[in-house]
């Protein structure tokens, strides 16, 4: 089990992963990039489970695509890049990263502020049979609103 820094894009990482846990787990933050709400189909498992669902999002996959069309009509220019990687035992792969964009439309209750945006999160997904079967996800949503939100003031 080796571990990787790097900051490379979710796209390159796709590309140059050495096992399909590495593959998948980069291809889960291309599709927020891409907008590709049809590609969770080939990522996640139909009743893959979040464990850190936003409130009033739906279960298993319809869940996964709501997430990255909230991010897709809510932002352009989104961009992940992976500055930690390691692939675990049993399918699991931790991935830390950085999401950088622009808040162009409404986006979690919030109208477009045409504010950038600049965040790290970190995602532990288990990947089975070529797909993420459960994903535990944290985001730093304080500072998300802080950029986004109106009058809002940086910490």
């Amino acid at each position: 089990m080796t571990a990787i820094s790097t900051a490379n894009t979710s796209s390159e990482m796709v590309r140059s992963a050495t096992s399909t846990a590495l593959r998948v787990a980069a291809r889960n933050l291309e599709l927020y990039d891409t907008g590709d709400v049809a590609g969770a189909d080939e990522v996640f498992a139909p009743d893959v489970i979040d464990h850190n669902p936003a409130g009033d999002a739906a279960s298993g996959i319809e869940g996964m695509r709501a997430l990255i069309a909230a991010v897709r009509d809510g932002f352009t220019g989104t961009q992940h890049r992976i500055l930690f990687q390691q692939e675990l035992a049993d399918g699991w792969v931790v991935l830390h990263w950085r999401m950088t964009g622009t808040h162009t439309g409404d986006a979690f209750g919030f109208p477009a502020s045409g504010n950038p945006v600049d965040i790290k999160g970190t995602d532990i997904v288990r990947v089975v049979d070529g797909k993420i079967t459960e994903i535990y996800h944290v985001e730093e949503l304080l500072k998300l609103t802080q950029q986004i939100g109106t009058g809002a003031q940086s910490v």
